[in-house]
């Protein structure tokens, strides 16, 4: 059904933008000329903007000065692209209309504005004149803007619950897009289902995400919801499902089902679609309300052999493909850290092995750089992508960066740039429910881009519901290609075919496992290549592979695992050997979330990660290094790596109470053995017996609540938001390294000498972050010291 009528009906007159514009431009000239603050800022963002153009800059009197400067730099840049178009036309007017401004005084507003509009319209013909404009249709979504007035949505991982959406929006195609007939075509208007519990209907009206084009520009991939209001009811209707459709309507098809949400397909090179899905299982560990994990999967074409690509522990989000064929995605990175610090771009295969942060995984403070990267795209004949920078407590909505992967990170706006600078970073700069005006970049060149934009926004706080279809550039030019005022519009894309990523070669192979499967490998170089240095003479003798066990309750301390707030279940799974030259070679158990410590000669932890990794069956990962700098080289060594002459380790287990974890199996019996007796006749000694535990709400010993003060852990000792923590670990200053009891201990306490093994016990547990439980499960029954092991490994 094409729309003719309605369309132009809800495209925005050019008199209309102009104003808009205007006030807005008009807005950001008065505060910078006015404001220290305002102009400060300027000045800051100037060293981290991509084209200094889009800036406002001190020689900016008034909007008209903006549009004009920007214009000329657009007009510039089109010419001296291939395939550019004749604008000697265009360029004489541009030059006839900066004689004018010239001659008309600033103080005559009404010829100052008639200016600025002739200016826009001037600057809309060459705009459309680019020759990366190749196409005339563009497919989109229309998607209401989940306000921040709404009691349930405006976050990072609920506004994809099919619950929160509302019952508006579909499928569209903007035909004549850049002409003066441009119409919209509602793809589904008359589709019928052909199988699952849709077949022989329509699609009800509901909530419509992510729409995917095939590469050759015939079939449309989507993620659809009726949206059944049951707030944290999880059911078919209340959840996103996958469905494909040809561009004309026909073949509508549903690819999955289920009461769980499914959505962000994005077709890969070898034919399968990935998509983002909640089938991993488990909960998000800081929320009030229940907030399953949704990661990486896959599956055939037709919705079968649904596999997950991702065992990650957190919320993942967005796939895209880059010019190497492999998988860009948003990943929320949360172990032992805050719960803001980390959700920017990682790299993987189609298969999910060897998953990569890209950069800004390790960000120096909340304020150092966007506190989310979303809608990751590789951007067409670059190395870098474009994202948005977004909010952790809203959605994704923000101010549109450029990341240079060839850059080096250095925690903070290194390897970003900011293309929209006009537009501070939501919650990292300004509030998390401000700044939210732009969204889902599609990038035609490193200066141009498809994307919605809030038309009504200030620059700094979107007003919702408003957002349109733009062409942006680097300069600071937007012009308006289709707007709905009923409804916002979303995830702009070029209908034409497009050009198909290599097929990545995956590395596979590995010893033979149990059951005739194959068993996964790690290798590490040089565990001394490290970002940081560790203590001087450091000798690192094995590492300890931890696991991370997800979480199977769905609110957040619900229970407390630790002293930290917020924090997660681990199990240690045992240790591998590292050679003289600094290089280990291994087993490692696929589907397994873990992460590694590195141990000196006295098994102690000198390094840990903050991070997690994982394997697949048959996989071979490599690493260079311990923490090391994610460009650096492997370094020179004399021959071969010892590890590598041999065959792969194999875990060896720890004692008991490390796997389940257990403070109940793990330190308590140390405590009783060594101190108990001791501390009863001391009156003003540290309690160490279990105590009333029973009483306790969170089944913890009086031994482990006294110790608190003692120990080493990362997280908030109560229940307040904990949002931050310093993001790396520092070599030989954590853990048990890092405690008191420790110095306690190596300093003599009362002549006790500890068995070997009392004392390994003692350090095991202060670098797992001093845990109480090893599992979210009948905690009751843990500290009865019970082995309860985790309902989901």
């Amino acid at each position: 059904m094409i729309c003719g009528q309605c369309a132009a009906a809800a495209r925005s007159t050019a008199a209309q933008e102009a104003e808009r514009e205007f006030a807005t431009l008009k807005g950001f000239i008065e505060r910078f000329q006015s404001v220290k603050a305002v102009r400060s800022r300027w000045e800051l963002v100037a060293r981290e903007v991509f084209e200094g153009q889009s800036l406002i800059l001190a020689g900016d009197r008034d909007p008209v000065d903006v549009v004009l400067r920007r214009t000329k730099a657009l007009l510039r840049h089109i010419k001296s692209m291939a395939g550019a178009p004749n604008l000697s036309e265009e360029e004489t007017q541009l030059g006839r209309l900066e004689r004018d401004i010239a001659t008309v005084s600033l103080d005559d507003g009404e010829g100052r504005y008639g200016l600025f509009k002739a200016a826009m319209l001037l600057r809309r013909r060459i705009a459309f004149s680019n020759p990366l404009l190749d196409f005339d249709k563009i497919l989109f979504i229309k998607r209401d803007f989940l306000s921040a007035e709404m009691t349930r949505g405006n976050h990072m991982c609920d506004q994809y619950f099919g619950f929160n959406a509302i019952a508006a929006g579909g499928v569209y195609v903007l035909e004549d897009a850049f002409g003066a007939g441009a119409r919209v075509r509602d793809v589904l208007a008359d589709s019928v289902c052909e199988n699952g519990r849709f077949k022989g209907k329509k699609l009800a009206p509901g909530g419509f995400l992510s729409p995917e084009l095939s590469y050759d520009g015939r079939e449309i991939l989507f993620a659809y919801t009726e949206g059944e209001a049951t707030p944290f009811v999880w059911t078919q209707r209340s959840t996103y499902h996958i469905f494909k459709t040809n561009v004309d309507g026909s073949g509508l098809v549903q690819l999955t089902d289920g009461a769980v949400n499914d959505f962000d397909p994005c077709r890969l090179p070898n034919g399968r679609i990935a998509f983002i899905s909640e089938r991993r299982g488990g909960y998000g560990r800081c929320h009030p309300r229940p907030v399953p994990l949704y990661t990486l999967h896959s599956m055939n074409p037709d919705g079968s052999d649904i596999i997950r690509l991702s065992h990650h522990e957190a919320n993942e989000w967005q796939p895209s493909v880059n010019h190497d064929g492999m998988i860009v995605y948003t990943r929320w990175d949360y172990v032992d850290r805050g719960n803001i610090q980390a959700h920017h771009p990682w790299l993987t295969t189609p298969e999910g092995r060897d998953a990569r942060s890209i950069q800004g995984n390790f960000g120096k403070s909340k304020q150092a750089r966007p506190t989310m990267e979303m809608d990751v795209k590789a951007i067409p004949g670059s190395h870098k992508y474009v994202a948005t920078a977004a909010a952790h407590h809203s959605q994704a909505y923000g101010s549109l960066v450029l990341i240079d992967p060839q850059i080096e990170d250095d925690d903070a706006m290194g390897p970003v740039r900011r293309l929209t600078p006009e537009t501070p970073f939501p919650e990292a700069e300004v509030g998390y429910n401000e700044g939210q005006v732009y969204a889902t970049a599609w990038p035609l060149s490193e200066y141009f881009y498809l994307c919605v934009y809030d038309c009504e926004g200030s620059g700094r706080r979107g007003t919702g519901n408003n957002y349109g279809i733009y062409l942006v550039d680097a300069f600071g030019n937007k012009e308006l290609i289709y707007r709905d005022p009923a409804i916002s519009c979303l995830s702009p894309i070029p209908l034409r075919e497009r050009k198909v990523e290599p097929v990545f070669a995956e590395a596979k192979g590995g010893a033979e496992g149990p059951k005739g499967t194959e068993a996964a490998t790690v290798g590490v170089i040089n565990v001394y290549n490290s970002l940081k240095p560790f203590p001087k003479g450091t000798a690192i003798k094995a590492l300890r592979i931890i696991q991370v066990v997800p979480k199977t309750t769905p609110l957040i301390n619900e229970p407390r695992i630790g002293y930290g707030n917020e924090k997660g279940a681990r199990a240690v799974l045992g240790t591998v050997p590292v050679e003289s030259d600094g290089s280990a070679y291994f087993e490692l158990p696929a589907g397994r979330l873990v992460y590694f410590q590195a141990l000196d000669e006295r098994g102690l932890a000198v390094q840990s990660m903050r991070s997690d990794t994982y394997v697949h069956p048959g996989e071979r990962l490599l690493c260079r290094g311990c923490h090391e700098p994610r460009a650096s080289a492997p370094g020179v060594r004399v021959g071969f790596a010892a590890a590598f002459g041999r065959a792969p380790s194999k875990i060896q287990p720890d004692v008991e109470g490390s796997n389940p974890f257990s403070f109940a199996r793990l330190v308590q019996p140390v405590l009783e053995r060594n101190c108990v007796a001791c501390h009863e006749k001391d009156p003003q000694g540290t309690d160490l017996r279990k105590g009333d535990w029973e009483k306790d709400a969170n089944y913890r010993y009086a031994s482990y609540m006294n110790l608190r003060d003692y120990a080493f852990f990362y997280g908030a000792t109560s229940n307040t938001y904990d949002p931050w923590s310093e993001p790396r670990t520092v070599p030989g200053k954590f853990g048990a390294r890092g405690s008191r009891l420790f110095d306690i201990l190596e300093k003599g306490h009362h002549g006790v000498e500890l068995p070997r093994e009392d004392y390994h016990r003692l350090t095991l547990w202060l670098d797992c972050n001093s845990d109480f439980f090893g599992a979210y499960d009948d905690t009751a029954a843990q500290a009865r010291g019970k082995i309860v092991r985790p309902a989901l490994e």
